[in-house]
């Protein structure tokens, strides 16, 4: 079994609409992948650039607060570690030098593992060659950072998926470098307990 190693934002559902614009500008230009609508809880409807795994070509019904999965292609700002990544499995680099990655597959739950009343939103990596690339990637970090602080995210995670303690990159309106367990958060319930009411 390979590596899926991801980067989860956890935040208030009615903010996952502004989550997913934000990696909705990240898309490749001229992405070919089928435009897919969204309904999301509270009736919202928006058009991400990206394929529905469920159903391709057809919208996503969230209303109810259900999950869903999206297939997405992302465009990262260079360092070491995208440009001999980019030279080794392609496409190659932009002409502004951003580096296309993909699939990164998007999973949106309402109701997250962590606290049943905050969303998540884990975006992972397709192959083991990719989830080595984000963890070498401080340009990755960055913007998975950013896309938690700019969409009102209280905490971003970066998982291995292994069982293993978590690096958290996001908390408290801050980024940081931390993990869970660690003498701040001994456990993921003690890393919850400083989550604002979701409310």
């Amino acid at each position: 079994m390979g590596l899926t190693y991801s980067y989860a934002t956890y935040l208030r559902p009615r903010r996952v609409a502004r989550l997913l614009g934000q990696l909705a500008g990240l898309a490749p230009p001229e992405y070919g992948a089928q435009p897919t609508e969204i309904i999301l809880p509270g009736g919202e409807r928006l058009v991400v650039p990206f394929r529905s795994q469920a159903a391709p070509g057809e919208p996503v019904d969230a209303s109810d607060g259900s999950a869903f999965e999206l297939d997405t292609s992302l465009m990262f700002e260079p360092d070491e570690a995208l440009v001999e990544y980019a030279r080794d499995y392609g496409p190659a680099a932009e002409p502004d030098g951003r580096v296309q990655i993909g699939y990164v597959y998007a999973s949106v739950r309402f109701s997250s593992h962590l606290h049943p009343g905050y969303a998540e939103v884990d975006c992972w990596a397709a192959t083991s060659g990719m989830s080595r690339l984000f963890a070498r990637s401080p340009s990755i970090r960055r913007t998975f950072t950013g896309i938690a602080a700019s969409s009102g995210g209280v905490c971003c995670l970066f998982d291995t998926g292994d069982g293993g303690p978590a690096q958290v990159c996001w908390m408290a309106d801050e980024a940081i470098r931390g993990t869970v367990p660690d003498p701040w958060y001994p456990d993921r319930d003690a890393l919850v307990a400083g989550w604002p009411d979701p409310g």
